[in-house]
């Protein structure tokens, strides 16, 4: 539960990025593991015959990137 009343944004992420940092910053927003939602990007991408790169592109397009000063609230369940 987020204790102070700013509400949480979604960005993509600057510090677990590979490619844009989409699965990155999904994976700070839902406090996961980025290589959990990687794979399940590329599983659905797989099965969804390519549909799920679209939807890549379009978060790519949509989401804007992290604020500069925002790599302190990283991934819980991620190493730093």
């Amino acid at each position: 539960m987020n204790t102070s009343n700013v509400p949480k944004r979604l960005y993509r992420s600057r510090k677990w990025r590979m490619i844009a940092g989409v699965c990155g910053g999904l994976a700070e927003y839902f406090n996961l593991d980025p290589a959990w939602i990687r794979i399940i990007f590329i599983l659905l991408a797989l099965l969804g015959l390519g549909t799920f790169i679209i939807v890549y592109m379009i978060f790519w397009l949509i989401v804007p990137n992290a604020p500069e000063d925002s790599s302190s609230h990283g991934c819980p369940n991620c190493k730093t």
